[in-house]
């Protein structure tokens, strides 16, 4: 019979680590020329080796070769220029062979390390065990008929890197920083789509715990095929909970694979497993060990781009704008590019910063679209920002009115269309000193108050000059004519 322990819940510590999937964005599958595209009719894209017909034999596919080994340096992991292929023994209905090919003993990377950034500002450096390829098995549809189960073999043959972290995991929030940061890293080094609505990216997390300060880990339970990120914490945070609890009315946990349930925020098991799995692994004898020469792991080396942690330095010691822009801007691939793109043409490269993490990302977010959707060029919008900067057109006209019909007329000249549009600021001094006149004399009470000290109202009688100006006035000139007309 169970008794309660007098044992703390703060006395208790996750310890956690990740198994995360990334299906590699290669055009064909990892052992065969079929095309490894997502969103085919079902059963499409198969052939001999997909279905593993008898005699039906697996090549491989080198540019996984080379993607896996990217992310390897990119994660600080010893590449291991020899290595080979196991077969890992099990019975799934969508896996054809009755076999998945796979790396065991001797995977492509070994011994890495990633570091994350905690809310606290706390670095955190993470071990990476091993990244391994393998193929991806297909899909079993249970929804398509009351009696039969259908299987999708599209996705058999898809190649996949598995990311195996050491048990360095002490929070959901390190784990769910961790699969961001991998997720970024797929992107900018071109590895993956990173897209877990699509299963480009899954995580299965192992999660136990022990009391605070002891060596020895407690029993694990394996959570499968998380799809989000938000999901890979949620159900961390529920297991961490449901194991202390488990632990402190008196029970022990049961080593188990759960699924865990979006809705109810809860995890549950599929099955209960044993402390080894019987896989019967042995090098797959249709393939050859992979060797990786010296020559082509350098070139590896000397084509990997600047990582994004990288590039937020240099864009912060070169331009002077803040780290979180700077990470902004270094993180998303896309964005980068086109900041690269205008370089060239803008005068204020550092408005060009602003310009693209400020009204531009704002921009993007409001109409749903990456930049990459953007119909303004960069050429263009170097030319909207240099006219700001000039004091050619104000800021808000520009977001205004000048910007949305260069998206609709894409290929015109930025000034041309500025003038044709009569949006280009009017250096008329009379004028513009008769709307100051007007707005002073609708507002006398507030002028009194400005001369008694309220120097707040001057906001509101710039903003009433713009308005009569149609915005077609430099605030800086509105703002010195008040003052003077004030004094």
């Amino acid at each position: 019979m169970s008794t309660k322990t007098s044992v703390s819940p703060s006395e208790f510590e996750l310890v956690s680590g990740l198994e995360i999937h990334v299906q590699l964005n290669t055009q064909s599958k990892i052992f065969s020329s079929d095309s490894a595209a997502f969103g085919a009719k079902p059963n499409e894209h198969i052939s001999a080796v997909s279905l593993a017909l008898p005699g039906a034999l697996p090549k491989l596919n080198r540019e996984v070769v080379a993607k896996a080994a990217r992310m390897g340096l990119a994660l600080n992991c010893n590449i291991n220029q020899v290595n080979y292929f196991d077969r890992k023994n099990y019975f799934y209905a969508d896996l054809p062979k009755g076999y998945q090919i796979t790396q065991d003993n001797k995977p492509i990377c070994q011994n890495g390390f990633i570091n994350v950034t905690l809310g606290s500002g706390e670095e955190k450096r993470i071990g990476i065990n091993r990244i391994h390829l393998e193929e991806d098995a297909g899909k079993s549809l249970h929804d398509q008929d009351d009696r039969y189960s259908y299987v999708d073999l599209n996705r058999a043959g898809v190649p996949l890197i598995e990311i195996v972290t050491e048990p360095d995991i002490r929070s959901a929030e390190e784990a769910s920083l961790l699969l961001t940061e991998i997720r970024k890293l797929v992107r900018h080094l071109d590895v993956s789509d990173g897209n877990m609505e699509e299963g480009s990216l899954r995580c299965d997390a192992n999660i136990s715990i022990r009391k605070v300060g002891a060596i020895e880990f407690g029993t694990r339970c394996e959570v499968k095929n998380l799809n989000s990120i938000r999901n890979v914490r949620r159900a961390i945070d529920f297991e961490f909970g449901r194991q202390k609890e488990v632990v402190l009315s008196g029970g022990s946990i049961v080593q188990s694979t759960l699924t865990f349930d979006a809705d109810k925020g809860t995890t549950a098991p599929m099955r209960s497993k044993e402390e080894a799995n019987d896989y019967r692994y042995f090098p797959d004898p249709d393939l050859a060990p992979v060797h990786i020469s010296d020559e082509w792991l350098a070139q590896l080396k000397f084509d990997m781009p600047a990582l994004p942690q990288e590039i937020a330095k240099k864009l912060v010691a070169d331009y002077g704008v803040s780290t979180s822009e700077a990470t902004m801007l270094a993180e998303d691939h896309d964005l980068l590019q086109y900041f690269n793109d205008a370089l060239e043409f803008v005068n204020n490269k550092k408005n060009l910063v602003n310009w693209l993490t400020g009204p531009i990302r704002a921009l993007l977010n409001e109409k749903e679209i990456g930049i990459a959707d953007f119909k303004v060029i960069p050429e263009q919008l170097a030319d909207v920002i240099n006219m700001v900067d000039d004091k050619q057109i104000t800021q808000q006209v520009a977001l205004q009115q000048l910007l949305p019909e260069l998206l609709k007329a894409p290929a015109v000249n930025v000034l041309e269309l500025a003038a044709k549009l009569n949006l280009l600021i009017v250096d008329n001094g009379d004028e513009l000193s008769a709307f100051v006149d007007e707005v002073l004399t609708r507002y006398q009470a507030q002028v009194e108050a400005y001369k008694k000290g309220k120097k707040g109202v001057l906001g509101l009688f710039v903003g009433d000059v713009m308005k009569l100006a149609k915005g077609k006035a430099d605030p800086q000139k509105i703002n010195q004519l008040l003052q003077d007309k004030l004094k």
